[in-house]
């Protein structure tokens, strides 16, 4: 706990270390991540600069023969530059040489798998996104739980090490976990929440219908809560969020739906009843309605003070008009969004404008938000987006579309209070650099972190463990 906060040290002290000017922030809270995922491409094929599929598949075949058999897993490729798309199986077969391969889409919402991992999930065949390229919707769930169940768990502990000591180098003293059975495990979750380092808010992403079925889904996962990413939709990367009118680029396509009003509406009772938060994965502005109606649906069924007093949350909500903002606001939900989406594909420019048209310009709205009252929650969607508070709030302000961005205090809120709200916590003190507030605090030298405390730990206690 914070016991004194002023512009000197005592003279004594059990803990004084000296910080030579460097600046003390709240530490921050990455309200949306996937650990595992992020952590595994310490070792993996990081795909985010790749210029092509000639090099996508030249870096698969230089890991294949450095790692004979051995998982391939990789992430971070994007195709809309490639005038000849991304690879088709058959050649991504040829330079796996029968390994298993497993390449995520930057966005996460379609992948490249090679037989050899496809044979591990036989009902990928004929799901919906099933191709002979990218897979999409069912099937690249399908292939995802199959390179999961392919990742041992030495290899997943060193995983889940690495992004924590990465977030705690960032200045980040919590992260929201978003995991379900179509991102990660169980196993996963559990084995992330025993970690030492920052504070591991867990989520599991699964839809339930009665307060009995919430109430052993909790106690099945040790979830936090129903939240995080639960798909009403997909991504505008992978043309899988779900537009009330086709995308520009691939007319006649409208994206994926996973669930209706109605299945939303029975999730937000269930859960709402069962005393826990509920949520939602929600990008396009087909799935903002679903998801509104089902809301309000369950306010009408279980009560508006209800619905308000759970806290209930969403993800992304990128294309999002005023009136689903005032439901929104009036409802009392939190909206995790991730301000690195609009710096890296917004803009006149921008990827969501190859994907959507003039629709791009209304893509995170994130000043209309925060003016209708609907509370914010900063993240990085990692691995999506790297870990990085500053850029986040950087991003936030600096918005590609004038008008929607976020003051530097907004964001700094947002990315601080905001993310312990997101999580229910209703200390007002929570997030604040103020006397009897938790000691969860950040120091940095300029734009470099030197270390994040954690509550109930000292700066000089952390200073030492880390010391030489």
């Amino acid at each position: 706990m914070i016991t004194r906060v002023g512009p000197a040290a005592p003279e004594r002290g059990p803990h004084v270390v000296a910080l030579d000017g460097a600046l003390v922030t709240p530490a921050f809270v990455d309200a949306h991540v996937h650990a595992t995922a992020t952590g595994l491409l310490a070792d993996g094929l990081d795909l985010t600069a790749c210029p092509g599929p000639r090099a996508l598949l030249d870096a698969v075949a230089a890991r294949v023969a450095a790692r004979p058999g051995a998982l391939v897993w990789g992430h971070g490729w994007q195709d809309q530059d490639w005038p000849d798309g991304p690879p088709t199986r058959a050649a991504l077969d040829r330079a796996a040489a029968g390994a298993p391969v497993y390449l995520s889409r930057i966005d996460v919402h379609s992948a490249l798998a090679s037989t050899a991992l496809l044979d591990r999930a036989p009902a990928v065949t004929g799901a919906a996104g099933w191709s002979d390229g990218p897979l999409t919707g069912d099937a690249h769930h399908h292939a995802r739980r199959a390179a999961l169940d392919a990742v041992d768990d030495t290899t997943r502990d060193a995983a889940q090490r690495t992004f924590l000591a990465a977030a705690a180098a960032h200045g980040i003293g919590a992260v929201h976990e978003c995991a379900g059975p179509d991102i990660s495990s169980v196993a996963d979750l559990a084995a992330l929440r025993r970690r030492p380092g920052p504070d591991v808010i867990g989520y599991w992403g699964e839809a339930v219908t009665t307060v009995a079925d919430a109430r052993a889904l909790l106690g099945a996962t040790g979830a936090h809560g129903l939240a995080g990413d639960l798909f009403v939709d997909g991504s505008i990367g992978s043309r899988t969020a779900a537009l009330a009118a086709p995308y520009t680029d691939a007319p006649g396509c409208t994206g994926n739906r996973y669930l209706d009003a109605d299945a939303v509406a029975a999730h937000v009772v269930a859960c709402t009843q069962a005393g826990t938060q509920a949520g939602f994965h929600v990008i396009g502005d087909a799935a903002a309605q679903v998801f509104v109606q089902g809301l309000e649906r369950a306010a009408a069924a279980a009560g508006p003070e209800a619905v308000r007093a759970a806290r209930h949350r969403v993800e992304h909500l990128e294309l999002v008009d005023a009136d689903q903002i005032a439901a929104l606001a009036r409802l009392g939900v939190t909206a995790s969004v991730q301000p690195l989406f609009d710096a890296l594909w917004g803009g006149p420019a921008g990827m969501y404008a190859e994907r959507l048209g003039a629709r791009a310009a209304g893509m995170n709205p994130f000043a209309a938000l925060h003016a209708a009252g609907v509370r914010l929650a900063l993240g990085s969607d990692a691995p999506v987006t790297p870990l990085g508070p500053w850029a986040a709030v950087h991003a936030a302000v600096a918005h590609r579309t004038p008008g929607s961005g976020l003051t530097r205090a907004q964001a700094v809120h947002a990315h601080t209070v905001g993310g312990h709200r997101a999580a229910g916590d209703a200390d007002p003190l929570a997030g604040r650099l103020v006397v009897g507030a938790p000691a969860s605090y950040a120091v940095w030298e300029g734009e470099r972190c030197l270390r994040t405390v954690q509550r109930g730990a000292t700066l000089h206690d952390t200073l030492q463990s880390t010391a030489g």
